[in-house]
């Protein structure tokens, strides 16, 4: 039972890092040099890895949709990369970094017709429950994650606060799924972190002070536990 109350309060504490703090850019690392070939194959390995996790979540027991889900999904991440090609070409070409800031501006309208696109195949071949399932999961469940740690921070938060939370969150979601990159997922969620804590601050909470004293607390008292 310790063990599962320390893996707990690591869980939320790792969470909370990311509800006030805009994430760091992630450092590049580089890669020994590669044929196309082999970057090709390297690329389909993880969206196959990942498409194969999807499906294996939405234990969908007709194998004819279950193929079709699939190829949804693999064609989606193709299309993902293909406009992220011409988005960074650009950039690169307008002498300008290659990140979430600088990609922002042409994101939305590159990705809504292939946003819109996907989801309405998906919806053709998933019930709602299955799709949003799906938006989860291509966001490695931030929605839940996030939502949770809010809860535990801030306890007195009210039926509208935590409504006001969900909202946004699934908000942060739903544009989330067209980026690019995990970093680029968690930089979209992070501004809509940061709307929620306006809201919260503007209605009656704290939550620079809310999340000190919760980690304080969580700290004292592992500190406490440790001892014994």
């Amino acid at each position: 039972m310790l063990g599962i109350m320390k893996k707990t309060c690591l869980y939320i504490v790792l969470t909370l890092t990311t509800l006030l703090v805009r994430p760091a850019v992630a450092q590049q690392l580089s890669t020994p040099p590669a044929t196309p070939a082999e970057l090709e194959a390297v690329y389909t390995t993880g969206i196959e890895s990942r498409t194969t996790t999807i499906l294996t979540k939405l234990n969908l027991t007709d194998s004819a949709k279950s193929n079709q889900v699939h190829d949804i999904i693999i064609a989606q991440y193709r299309a993902l990369r293909a406009r992220d090609e011409i988005i960074d070409a650009k950039l690169k070409a307008d002498g300008q970094a290659i990140n979430y800031s600088n990609r922002a501006p042409q994101l939305d309208a590159a990705s809504k017709p292939l946003h819109d696109e996907f989801l309405a195949k998906l919806g053709d071949a998933l019930t709602p429950a299955q799709v949003d399932q799906v938006k989860d999961l291509m966001t490695y469940n931030k929605v839940d994650f996030t939502y949770n740690a809010y809860c535990n921070i801030i306890p007195d938060l009210t039926d509208a606060d935590k409504a006001k939370v969900l909202e946004l969150l699934k908000l942060a979601r739903e544009e989330a799924i067209d980026g690019g990159s995990a970093p680029e997922k968690s930089s979209i969620f992070q501004k809509y972190k940061d709307q929620i804590n306006q809201y919260l601050n503007s209605h009656g909470h704290d939550v620079d002070k809310a999340m000190q004293e919760w980690q304080a607390a969580h700290t004292t008292a592992s500190a406490s536990t440790a001892g014994k």
